[in-house]
């Protein structure tokens, strides 16, 4: 039986090694010493990546918009602005 792995901050871990990897992956693709079947392997890894990084960034925005619904938090100013 697999244990289901709880939301915690090691997703933010999680995103940061993903998007190293695939950050890597591209950077391995760019520079075109790779053979065909490793471009291909290569290029599959990234669309993993890349499908969990989006999943993993869609569960916080819902997360946020979960946390504002209710009113009682609102944007913070940004000084940087002014």
């Amino acid at each position: 039986m697999t244990k289901a792995k709880s939301k915690t901050a090691d997703d933010a871990v999680d995103f940061e090694a993903a998007l190293a990897e695939l950050e890597a992956l591209v950077t391995k693709m760019e520079n075109g010493n790779l053979t065909l079947d490793e471009s291909l392997q290569a290029f599959e890894r990234g669309v993993a990546l890349t499908r969990q990084c989006q999943t993993m960034l869609r569960d916080a925005e819902l997360k946020v918009q979960k946390l504002t619904e209710d009113g009682t938090l609102e944007p913070v100013a940004n000084d940087a602005d002014d």
